[in-house]
């Protein structure tokens, strides 16, 4: 009788644990630093894991429609998420769980006090921005150019990342002179290298909304909701604004 109760626990263990759902969270390109203290502060709070895949925003969307298997969408604006829920892949229009702050960033001490007039120099040969078709950060750097009517004049200097994490790359390592990219980047403890770096003025450039949206492929995962309102729980806007996002 002993060896068929154990049996029976057993069995009813490894039932439990081959159930067990994994919550799969997309996540633009900007929030590769924060995602991993967002996730440890989760499984310390619920004991739940979240495997995040990170992306441009622009990609994870064309993942997403191609049929990847992904519960929630961190997006790095709200133009993606809404086009995910129009074409019928949520059943929850999508929320702003943070916003954006764009800045230029280099690991040389150029001075950024007239940084328009500095990429304009010979002293700039390589800029960086994020794709702008897919990387909301990069759309944010090109209407800035734009609107400082210098995009023309440093086009040739632009080297175009695929995400803002490979933008934050070529910064880092000093493959470019300078970029733009999330404040996030100088505000990540993991970060460990100096750099010099000033914020765009918010005026110059839309808005950067990140919105959130939940996943059909979430209907019968009751772990994703939770990390859907955690997301949205003083813990995790407390984290967002350390590292340089703007949170109600």
């Amino acid at each position: 009788m002993k060896r068929i109760f154990f049996l029976l626990a057993a069995i009813l263990l490894l039932s439990t644990g081959a159930f067990a759902q994994t919550i799969k969270v997309a996540a633009a390109a900007n929030l590769q630093g924060i995602i991993k203290v967002l996730q440890a502060d989760f499984k310390k709070k619920t004991g739940i894991e979240i495997e995040p895949i990170i992306g441009s925003s622009g990609n994870l969307v064309a993942q997403i429609k191609n049929g990847a298997p992904y519960d929630l969408f961190l997006s790095a604006d709200m133009g993606f998420p809404e086009t995910l829920f129009k074409d019928g892949f949520s059943t929850k229009s999508p929320v702003i769980y943070a916003r954006g702050s764009l800045i230029i960033c280099s690991n040389q001490d150029i001075g950024f006090e007239n940084w328009e007039r500095v990429l304009l120099t010979h002293r700039v040969q390589k800029i960086a921005i994020a794709n702008p078709a897919i990387a909301p950060y990069g759309k944010a750097a090109e209407e800035v150019l734009q609107k400082k009517d210098i995009l023309v004049n440093i086009k040739s200097k632009i080297v175009t990342g695929e995400s803002i994490s490979q933008v934050n790359t070529y910064i880092t390592t000093g493959v470019v002179d300078v970029g733009f990219t999330t404040q996030a980047l100088v505000k990540d403890p993991a970060n460990k290298t100096k750099l010099y770096w000033q914020v765009i003025d918010p005026n110059s450039y839309s808005p950067i909304e990140q919105g959130m949206v939940l996943l059909k492929h979430a209907e019968a995962n009751v772990d994703a909701e939770k990390f859907y309102q955690y997301i949205l729980s003083p813990a995790a806007r407390a984290i967002f604004a350390e590292y340089g996002y703007l949170v109600k």
